[in-house]
């Protein structure tokens, strides 16, 4: 669908503005996607997030700060996140074996467990919905990390 038919809305100050507006509401769009298809395992965009960050590090544990730098959304609230996925026993916490100060996080079994449906159902969303070769999609990574060339 075409930016103009998904806001009602054909004036832009230029390009550039439209292509901010862009790539707003296909983030929002994909966010949407992606978090009615997480719903049905029980997760939101954020503890998915979080979960992949663990399995990424693993076998490592990690502390919270560290997640929370990894995260998409950097506003997240990440212990409340973690509180969450220990509550439904997909994340495990404990003590730090080099520091008792700080405690770390690791995946349990039931938390890959449901990483691996759910990123199967992911990647099948994507592929569903992203229709594009591997040429374009380069090429819009390049433009993208271009817009975010400032980024500190």
């Amino acid at each position: 669908m075409k930016l103009e038919q998904a806001i009602q809305s054909v004036n832009f100050k230029d390009e550039t503005h439209k292509a901010g507006l862009n790539i707003l509401y296909t983030a929002w769009w994909l966010k949407t996607l992606m978090s009615r298809e997480l719903k049905n395992f029980g997760l939101t965009h954020e503890q998915y997030n979080v979960l992949r960050i663990l399995k990424g590090k693993s076998p490592d544990d990690m502390c919270v700060k560290d997640i929370a730098g990894r995260m998409i959304e950097k506003s997240s609230n990440v212990p409340r996140i973690i509180d969450r996925l220990v509550l439904k026993k997909l994340v495990k916490r404990t003590t730090d074996l080099n520091d008792k100060r700080h405690t770390v996080m690791s995946l349990t079994g039931a938390g890959l467990n449901i990483l691996e449906l759910s990123t199967q159902r992911i990647n099948s969303l994507f592929e569903e919905m992203i229709q594009m070769n591997d040429a374009s999609a380069a090429q819009l990574n390049d433009l993208l990390e271009q817009i975010r060339a400032k980024e500190s």
